[in-house]
């Protein structure tokens, strides 16, 4: 008996080592972010020194530009009954730093285990920064926008076998940039694997829901997925006999809403012009068997676009 209470005891504690208080977390990362603002300001070569940059002058002003923006959004927390914009603004900014260290790692004028020190805490804190921030924004109602992206593009090719290709989604990561696997899980179903602004990686399970062949194909992630994404991609016989024109509507909401896709755009990754390019790069696949991209090295070659459905279904 004596041994059973003792389990229930820790597990208790357990349990509530586990649970958090988003609102004392969002007050702790608001002082956080006061002091290391006030850091990178006052004194931005100590502590681009401690960082592992080598007396880079360039690292100095940068860092005191984080700075004040750190500065602003402490001082936005700690000011708010719900931060909670304040601190996915947070997030913003962290992968804003994810994306700089990232950068420096390529450079011989640094101490990369230094750098690679700085950037695993900046994960660890980016994670706090999103659960806390998810957690208010659920607790105010605060609801995330959604992002709608339309485009279209006329490939010259039968309707019927740019259907087959799209329809084996394995094909997608071969002319989407930031689509780096998709796992065919079963009939109707897949695993995405997405490479997402600053480095990040998000990952979820999609299912088809709509499929007329040679005509559409629509798709969503699963509930519960990290992700809420879904889309429509439509094969129409183009006038004059121009081959098929290919309209994509997809859906997403972005971990922050508004804040979430403004990052995206701040790291040259806005989404309407990504998609605009993977329609093109799928244009120059099939057509021509191989893709170049903008750096001029070619992204993948087919020899030709696959004629059986195979693949997901």
């Amino acid at each position: 008996m004596a041994v059973i209470q003792a389990r229930q005891r820790h597990d208790h504690r357990a349990t509530r080592m586990l649970s958090f208080d988003p609102r004392r977390i969002a007050s702790g990362l608001g002082w956080l972010s006061i002091g290391l603002g006030l850091a990178a300001t006052l004194a931005p070569d100590r502590m681009a020194r401690m960082i592992g940059f080598r007396r880079s002058r360039m690292a100095a002003r940068v860092l005191r530009l984080v700075g004040l923006r750190k500065l602003g959004a402490g001082l936005g927390i700690l000011s708010r009954a719900r931060p909670a914009r304040w601190l996915w603004a947070r997030v913003a900014g962290d992968v804003m730093d994810l994306g700089l260290l990232g950068t420096a790692m390529r450079s011989r004028r640094v101490r990369r285990e230094r750098i690679a020190a700085a950037t695993a805490a900046v994960v660890g804190v980016t994670v706090l920064d999103a659960l806390s921030g998810a957690k208010l924004s659920q607790s105010s109602g605060a609801a995330a926008s959604a992002v709608t992206l339309r485009r279209a593009i006329t490939i010259n090719r039968r309707s019927d076998e740019v259907y087959r290709f799209w329809r084996d989604f394995t094909n997608l990561p071969r002319f989407m940039q930031r689509v780096e696997t998709v796992q065919r899980l079963s009939e109707r179903r897949s695993h995405w694997r997405v490479r997402g602004p600053g480095g990040m990686t998000l990952e979820w399970d999609a299912e088809i829901t709509d499929d007329v062949p040679n005509e559409r194909i629509t798709w969503r992630a699963l509930p519960a997925s990290a992700v809420d994404h879904a889309g429509i991609v439509r094969f129409r016989q183009a006038p004059g006999g121009r081959g098929t024109e290919v309209s994509v509507e997809m859906q997403y909401t972005p971990p922050g809403g508004g804040v979430g896709a403004g990052v995206a755009k701040m790291f040259g990754a806005a989404p309407e012009q990504e998609l605009a390019e993977d329609l093109r790069h799928l244009k120059q696949l099939l057509e021509t068997g191989e893709v170049v991209i903008s750096e001029g090295s070619e992204r993948g070659v087919a020899q030709s676009p696959p004629t059986g459905r195979g693949g997901q279904r």
